[in-house]
């Protein structure tokens, strides 16, 4: 018995400026007729990726891809054949895409999809597009109390989405109830708070997920149920460890030299991109960024970035 063939396709999340991705319906006369899915296609031989991706969109949608960055790479089994799809977010094109191919298409929220059924293989990106690009933590060591909650609620205001309470000097009483203020306030603008602390801590607490520290997460068994899950990556036996147990997202750090972290010898954002080139999962760079370092962490194959004092300094 021979394993099945592995077919290798490049994939187009187009994401327009309010956050809408494309989603396209397969034509009759295809496998899958009728499906919904990202488009994209074969990589054929002697393509790379990018070329590949820049050849199917222009059949498929009569669009010139202009901005494109490598995301994703997931492998998943049909039962005629095995595809490792390479997902790019493309950023900026030319032309309005349309149907070439007879094909409907969709502009969707990824969180509030409302066309289906969809591919199989595609349904955990949307998950994983639902996450922002911005990871916030909190710095209330730093700040002091009410000039933290003073500056969360103008990042809020801003459209801060993701939040997460790292506060290690804290006891556990007092950790809950700044977890608790946090978390009312981001609740009122509609945001996500993860609680660095145990699965049964969040739960407690009523936070949307976990994050967890690397020893956390080499400790961890399996996924807690009901909790976004995210967890802090060092290097390449931990971001297997995370995707092993399909968490939701990982942080991989440091990328840039960090007054958190002084001792910690920084990636660089050629080691970024190698650490995780063809990763399963979403992953925001962290370590001396800036809002201003988004676009970089994009063309090295992040999701987004994480910050501490980037996200709170009001001159940044």
């Amino acid at each position: 018995m021979t394993d099945k063939p592995v077919v290798h396709a490049a994939v187009a999340v187009l994401v327009r400026e309010d956050g809408k991705v494309l989603l396209g319906q397969r034509p009759e006369g295809k496998p899958w007729a009728g499906w919904w899915e990202f488009p994209g296609g074969k990589i054929e031989q002697g393509e790379s990726v990018l070329q590949a991706l820049k050849r199917e969109i222009e059949e498929e949608l009569g669009t010139e891809i202009v901005e494109a960055y490598p995301w994703i790479t997931r492998r998943f089994a049909y039962p005629e054949r095995t595809v490792q799809l390479h997902f790019y977010q493309v950023r900026r094109w030319t032309g309005e895409p349309h149907g070439r191919e007879g094909q409907a298409l969709s502009w969707q929220w990824p969180s509030a999809v409302d066309v289906g059924p969809l591919l199989p293989a595609n349904e955990p990106l949307l998950r994983m597009l639902s996450l922002p690009s911005m990871y916030a933590i909190t710095q209330l060591e730093g700040l002091g109390e009410p000039v933290f909650l003073a500056r969360l609620e103008r990042a809020l205001q801003g459209g801060l989405k993701l939040i997460q309470v790292r506060e290690k000097q804290l006891d556990e009483e007092a950790l809950q109830a700044f977890t608790a203020k946090v978390i009312a306030l981001a609740r009122t603008y509609g945001a996500r708070v993860l609680l660095n602390a145990s699965p049964e801590l969040a739960f407690r607490v009523n936070a949307d997920g976990v994050h967890l520290s690397s020893q956390a997460l080499m400790a961890l068994p399996q996924k807690p149920e009901g909790l976004v899950v995210g967890a802090s990556c060092h290097d390449a036996h931990e971001l297997a460890r995370a995707a092993q147990l399909e968490l939701d997202f990982v942080v991989f750090s440091p990328v840039l030299p960090t007054l958190s972290h002084p001792d910690a010898k920084p990636l660089g954002w050629h080691g970024f991109a190698e650490g995780i080139a063809g990763y399963a999962l979403p992953v925001y760079a962290l370590g001396g960024l800036q809002k201003c370092h988004l676009s970089e962490a994009w063309r090295h194959g992040a999701h987004g970035i994480a910050m501490l004092r980037g996200c709170w300094n009001e001159n940044s």
